[in-house]
């Protein structure tokens, strides 16, 4: 964000506010990408705004996002599918499943908002309702299963007595 005011001459000692013509671009961006209107905005624990889209806006900007001409997007997604610790940190399944299947994009989000993309255009976007993490790898399996994508094993066990007595199963 304080590159993109460097590169514009924006003031950069007010970056975070919502009338900053740094906000306004993101707010533009996201618009076009999800092709509808950001219904709210807020601010996230950093500080930083946040422009809520529907679910499906998600999917289709994210969509729009991997399969985009642009050199700007091109380098965002370059950059995210070649350093995946870097969007999520090291050990988080964002980052082992970035590594371990070819060509896809991935973010999470707060409050269990994921979302996947590979390099045709499919995505999953997911919002778990309570926020629960426990579902997201169960749910992307069961998808990649049937879009015949190979990825780890990242099934969700339940323990009980130090055995496995259960596990999390996608019901879509």
């Amino acid at each position: 964000m304080l590159i993109t005011c460097k590169q514009n001459s924006w003031d950069m000692a007010n970056y975070l506010e919502l009338n900053q013509p740094l906000q306004d671009a993101i707010k533009s961006e996201i618009e076009l990408l999800s092709c509808e209107k950001v219904f709210a905005s807020t601010f996230d624990g950093c500080g930083a705004p946040l422009f809520a889209i529907s679910l499906t806006g998600l999917a289709i900007s994210i969509s729009n996002l991997v399969k985009s001409d642009e050199a700007a997007h091109q380098q965002i997604v370059n950059a995210c599918t070649t350093y995946p610790e870097l969007v999520a940190g090291q050990g988080r399944l964002t980052t082992r499943l970035m590594r371990a299947v070819p060509g896809l994009f991935m973010k999470e989000g707060a409050e269990g908002i994921d979302v996947c993309a590979l390099s045709d255009g499919r995505v999953i976007a997911i919002k778990i309702i309570d926020g629960s993490w426990h579902p997201v790898a169960p749910i992307i399996m069961e998808i990649f299963k049937r879009w015949g994508i190979s990825m780890p094993d990242e099934s969700m066990k339940i323990y009980g007595g130090g055995s496995v007595i259960g596990e999390v199963i996608a019901n879509i």
